[in-house]
C-alpha cells in the first residue's frame, strides 16, 4: 500500500502485478512524472496522495491529478472542461468524463518545451477554482437508455429494483457500455451479463 507520492513514483498506483516493477507505467514514465510534479509543485499547489494517485489542490479543492497509463503519462485537470484551452491540448479520457480533460504526454523532453505552456493551464485551472466555478453535470436521467434495458426492466422487476439503486456513477457507467454496442443483441447480452454485478451493487468494470 503506498502512503506517498515517492511511493506512486517507484511501486505505482499498487493496483495490479506489475506494481514495483519495470513494467510499471509509473516508472516507464517516471522522468516524465517529475517534471510535472515540479513544475505544478512551482505553481503553489498543494501535494496529497488521493485514489492512490498525485493530487495537486487549493484550500482543499482538488486541482490537478497525475497518472500514467499504457502509452502515456497525464495531467488531468478536474475542471478541465471549463478551461479555454487555446492550444487543443486537452482531451477526454472517455464518454463518461462530463468535468475532466488531460493533457497526455510520452516524453519528457515534450514537458520540458512546453513547461511554459502548461503552467498557463495550470494557472487558469487555479483561477478556474478561485472564482467558484461549477461544471454543470449531466444528470443520470438525461442519459440515453437503450430499449433493451427498457425492456429487460419490464421483464425483470428484481433487476430494475438493483440497477436503481446503484450510484449514479454506476448507472451511467452501464448506460454506457450498453450502448457501445451496435446490435440490439450485442446490448441484450451485455444486459444479460450484468446481472451478478448489479445485484452486488458493482459497476461493469469492478470485480
Amino acid at each position: 500500500m503506498i502512503s506517498n507520492v515517492d511511493d506512486f513514483l517507484i511501486h505505482g498506483c499498487g493496483r495490479c502485478s506489475k506494481g514495483g516493477t519495470l513494467k510499471c507505467n509509473a516508472r516507464i514514465y517516471g522522468d516524465v512524472l517529475v517534471q510535472l510534479r515540479r513544475i505544478i509543485l512551482e505553481c503553489g499547489l498543494t501535494e496529497e496522495l488521493k485514489w492512490s494517485h498525485p493530487c495537486y489542490t487549493l484550500n482543499g479543492a482538488n486541482i490537478l491529478i497525475l497518472g500514467a497509463f499504457n502509452g502515456y503519462a497525464t495531467l488531468n485537470f478536474v475542471k478541465g472542461v471549463l478551461l479555454n484551452d487555446a492550444e487543443s491540448m486537452l482531451v477526454q479520457q472517455t464518454e463518461n468524463s462530463q468535468s475532466s480533460r488531460q493533457i497526455k504526454l510520452t516524453h519528457v523532453q515534450q514537458v520540458i518545451d512546453q513547461e511554459a505552456l502548461i503552467k498557463v493551464y495550470i494557472f487558469e485551472a487555479i483561477e478556474v477554482e478561485k472564482a467558484g466555478l461549477i461544471v454543470k453535470m449531466k444528470t443520470t436521467e438525461e442519459f440515453d437508455k437503450p430499449e433493451e434495458l427498457l425492456t429487460y426492466f419490464k421483464e425483470n422487476p428484481a433487476y430494475e429494483k438493483a440497477f436503481n439503486v446503484l450510484t449514479p456513477g454506476r448507472q451511467r457507467g452501464y448506460f454506457l457500455h450498453f450502448s457501445r454496442a451496435k446490435q440490439s443483441k450485442t446490448r441484450l447480452s451485455r444486459i444479460e451479463k450484468s446481472t451478478t454485478k448489479v445485484n452486488a451493487g458493482k459497476g461493469f468494470n469492478e470485480r
